[in-house]
């Protein structure tokens, strides 16, 4: 996640994996940009899913101008 006041909706986070790039949409989970392979997506869905409370949390603080929390990365 970026912290930049107003980013653009909807609440997202950006993925960097060796050679790929994607945005993900916090809420549903889907592509939103980018290209990231099923494997890997499946990894971040399951991540998302266990850190969306914290992850929207921290979405609301950038919004406000905030910096956000640390949230434990995926292993």
């Amino acid at each position: 996640m970026y912290y930049a006041p107003k980013e653009h909706n909807p609440p997202h986070i950006h993925i960097y994996f060796q050679n790929e790039t994607a945005v993900i949409n916090i809420q549903n989970g889907n592509v939103m940009e980018g290209k990231i392979s099923t494997k890997q997506l499946r990894l971040v869905n399951a991540w998302i899913e266990i850190h969306k409370e914290e992850l929207l949390a921290n979405w609301e603080l950038c919004q406000n101008g905030e910096k956000p929390f640390n949230i434990e990365p995926l292993k």
